[in-house]
Order: C-alpha cells, then sequence, then structure tokens
C-alpha cells in the first residue's frame, strides 16, 4: 500500500485559484440569491459546507472542491483565499447593509 503524494506549493495553489473560480450552481447561496452565477465557492459559510458534509456532498467535480473548501476554512486557513478576493474586489457580501430606523416617539 503506498502513500498518496504530498502535494507541492503549486498544486495547492492551483486548488485554491479552482475554488476561487467556481460558483454554487444551487441551493441557498445559487443564482437566485446571487445573480448571476451564484456565490463563489470559497465565500460560503462554513456552516453551509458542514452541512453538506453531514447530508452528503454533490458528486462530482463540485462536491470534492466542496470538500476541500471545508477542510482548508475548519482548519484557519480561511485567510489563503485573501489573495483571490483581492483580485477580484472583496469578499462577496451575504446580506446587504440595512438602514435602521430608530424612533423614540
Amino acid at each position: 500500500m503506498q502513500d498518496a503524494p504530498i502535494p507541492t506549493a503549486n498544486d495547492l495553489k492551483a486548488l485554491l485559484a479552482e475554488i476561487a473560480s467556481i460558483h454554487i450552481p444551487f441551493g441557498k447561496y445559487g443564482p437566485a440569491a446571487f445573480p448571476p452565477k451564484g456565490c463563489v465557492l470559497m465565500d460560503v459559510p462554513q456552516e453551509y459546507l458542514s452541512w453538506f458534509q453531514a447530508k452528503g456532498f454533490p458528486k462530482g467535480k463540485l462536491g470534492r472542491l466542496m470538500e476541500q473548501c471545508l477542510l482548508i476554512k475548519s482548519n484557519g486557513l480561511d485567510h489563503l483565499f485573501n489573495p483571490f478576493r483581492e483580485q477580484n474586489g472583496g469578499r462577496m457580501v451575504m446580506h446587504p447593509k440595512r438602514k435602521r430606523i430608530i424612533n423614540f416617539e
């Protein structure tokens, strides 16, 4: 039985770039809530990915990338996505800021 090869820095960079470029095509963070393509996978909250871990990730490439993204986020390495966020204009806004109206009358 052979161990899997240790990934190189270039492998990690390619994985991060792929996670930073793919959008969620369905569900709460899909195109209906975040037009036109959906939320970028790197900006999906860890809790949402954890829910998928409990229920089962989708089949195929998207499921594997969601699993890797959860692994990165759960180990406190979310800051690895910051260069991609800066390149794309910052973190995707999940909820627009609401104007607070306070009336004391």
